[in-house]
């Protein structure tokens, strides 16, 4: 199995390198990554300068590539440029940070592992569900179990699995469940603050105000001590309102 791994949270993350070492005992891994945070970049692609990447080493031998660019950009390089042979599958993570509800628009991580969807290529993204200091291994063991399941599905390649981990140690773990993307929402300020020159600059300061408690959404598997696996597609199309409105009188016509 050839894996293609990459990141959020940079090549130099603690937990890109928990989840490389458990995908190393089950495929031939290849890490590009970002060299620097791009955390909630979303599907940002760089197009308005060159794309620059550097061999990465650790403990005295090659990990890795480096890119100076997004999520999605290191994922694109890696298969056109990088790697000798197509991968089986890509794997996102491991991200520090929960990547549930509508934080999945946002997420660096879910969207390195779109783009190795949209480019036809099983896909599969994965997070710890804290900022806290805490142990990868048990989510690395996780997220190697669903790279070996997502490998042997018969899923379709242009669905990604998005994998969140409970931040319990793994016998604490109840199991896993398919679940489905939460609604929570967040109310967005702004901290205001000067800098040494008496210049204004801000910080985003989000605090959530709604949590989605339906039994079968990702935030409610998490808060009940089990991970959270919800198949995502690229395709936005609200289906609902387009069969609705499809044979509407006068649809693609104008008076």
């Amino acid at each position: 199995m050839k894996i293609l791994l990459a990141n959020d949270d940079g090549i130099y993350s603690e937990g890109i390198y928990a989840l490389y070492e458990k995908l190393s005992e089950i495929g031939d891994v290849t890490v590009v990554a970002p060299i620097s945070e791009q955390s909630a970049v979303g599907h940002a692609i760089t197009i308005a300068e060159p794309l620059r990447f550097t061999e990465f080493y650790k403990f005295g031998k090659l990990f890795g590539y480096g890119i100076k660019g997004t999520p999605a950009d290191c994922v694109k390089i890696a298969i056109s440029d990088i790697m000798d042979d197509r991968p089986d599958l890509v794997v996102s993570g491991i991200n520090h940070g929960a990547n549930l509800a509508t934080n999945v628009i946002y997420s660096g991580t879910v969207s390195a592992a779109t783009e190795g969807a949209m480019m036809g290529v099983r896909s599969l993204a994965v997070s710890l569900c804290t900022k806290e200091k805490f142990d990868f291994m048990p989510s690395a063991e996780i997220g190697a179990y669903f790279a070996d399941y997502l490998y042997k599905s018969e899923l379709p390649k242009n669905t990604v699995l998005n994998v969140n981990v409970p931040a319990l140690s793994k016998d604490k773990i109840k199991g896993w469940r398919f679940a489905k993307q939460g609604n929570s929402r967040y109310l967005d300020t702004f901290a205001k603050r000067k800098d040494p020159r008496g210049g204004s600059y801000y910080w985003l300061v989000g605090e959530k105000i709604e949590i989605d408690k339906t039994p079968d959404c990702d935030e409610s598997m998490i808060e009940n001590g089990f991970v959270s696996v919800t198949p995502l597609m690229f395709d936005m199309t609200n289906y609902d309102m387009y069969n609705q409105l499809k044979d509407t009188e006068g649809n693609g016509e104008f008076n």
